[in-house]
């Protein structure tokens, strides 16, 4: 198979992928929609023929779940636009804003009912409760069990933020009207009535699951770091590659669940030449993006030293010397070329002083070869590195 006929079956690939995705995602929604819109109309029916404050916020706040996943649907859908002069890297990221319209919903359907719910408290009322009610509640709560369960699970297999949000939101849930039904039983056997102070703890439990997902999705947007997993998967794939001695420096950079891009420096022998080495990077991005689905943007090189027959024992000694720092993860780039040692060496965001790190280690390893000018580059850990 040629490499354009390769190229076109590894961007249907992609094509077919994030369709079947997004088809996926907003069924899913649909769903949550239609069951959230039908326990928001049972609880509200309920909560105001009880006279139940908590029952009521607890509607509300179905109400604002089944707004949330049509934004679900609407972030679906302006996502998956194709990429165009103003956006080349594609408008994947608007997940990423359609969660943080979710989070600020929920934290302001959460601030109202918190405070409705100080009102109540202030001015008390008494629920009037039967045993329909309590049933339909338990109903309730079974349902949004399944719900959450069902959101997450999806949401997982489709790395959607929103999904998997909305499933633990639907979760929580649970747990609200589980609280309401307690409360309500407590009235019924003891005739103490915890209403309006249950209204004001799922209010502050609200508040919480939206300002964590606001955070999480900022977070998200500044650029966490890659899931390890896949960068493994992804080093592992370059390795198998016979002309490949060393994978460093891998940096991913995600424009949305599915559009991830990396970079990589690989280590080759230092006689290749450069009609090989740009085959060996095609034949790379090519791999890494059918297995992975990344799309490598970038392949730099870094030379294996063959000339000089003391370089395996000086580049032993140099990374002895480099791992005997604490913080120090890796060295790696290791080069000899007229009498100058060169590397890399990458310090753990931890230490005090990076910089400081690695100019002792290079004053380590001066004063082991006089002989040679050294040359220590401060790395950083970016993806992966072992």
């Amino acid at each position: 198979m040629s490499e354009s006929s390769t190229s076109t079956t590894a961007q249907s690939s992609e094509k077919l992928v994030t369709n079947n995705r997004n088809r996926l995602i907003i069924r899913t929604s649909i769903h949550i929609i239609i069951a959230n819109l039908m326990l928001a109309l049972m609880k509200a029916v309920i909560g105001l023929l009880t006279n139940s404050i908590a029952i009521v916020l607890d509607a509300i706040n179905n109400f604002t779940d089944a707004g949330s996943s049509l934004i679900t649907i609407i972030g679906t859908k302006l996502a998956s636009k194709k990429p165009d002069r103003e956006h080349p890297w594609g408008h994947g990221r608007i997940e990423y804003i359609s969660s943080m319209i979710i989070g600020a919903i929920i934290t302001s359907a959460g601030l109202s009912s918190l405070i409705e719910s100080s009102h109540k408290i202030l001015s008390p009322q008494t629920p009037d409760y039967n045993m329909t009610s309590l049933i339909i509640i338990g109903i309730c709560v079974l349902v949004k069990i399944v719900l959450g369960r069902y959101a997450s699970h999806i949401g997982q297999k489709c790395n959607s933020e929103t999904l998997i949000n909305s499933g633990k939101d639907a979760l929580l849930d649970a747990v609200i009207s589980t609280s309401t039904l307690i409360a309500a039983i407590i009235f019924i056997f003891y005739n103490i009535s915890l209403e309006a102070y249950l209204a004001a703890i799922i209010s502050i439990i609200i508040i919480k699951a939206g300002f964590d997902m606001i955070r999480n999705t900022i977070s998200e947007i500044l650029g966490e770091r890659v899931n390890p997993e896949i960068a493994h998967n992804v080093k592992k794939t370059i390795m198998s590659f016979p002309e490949v001695h060393g994978v460093y420096d891998m940096v991913f950079h995600d424009y949305g669940p599915t559009m991830v891009f990396g970079s990589v420096h690989i280590q080759v022998d230092e006689n290749m030449r450069a009609p090989e080495i740009s085959e060996l990077i095609r034949r790379i991005s090519l791999e890494v993006f059918e297995v992975h689905q990344v799309v490598i943007t970038a392949i730099s090189i870094y030379s294996l030293s063959a000339s000089n027959e003391n370089a395996i024992e000086i580049q032993e000694t140099a990374t002895e010397i480099a791992m005997s720092h604490e913080h120090v993860i890796q060295i790696h780039g290791f080069y000899i070329l007229n009498n100058v040692i060169q590397f890399d060496v990458i310090v753990d965001f931890d230490a005090p002083n990076r910089l400081e790190i690695c100019d002792q280690i290079a004053e380590e390893v001066h004063k082991k070869y006089p002989e040679f000018a050294v040359q220590a580059i401060l790395d950083a850990d970016y993806g992966f590195s072992e």
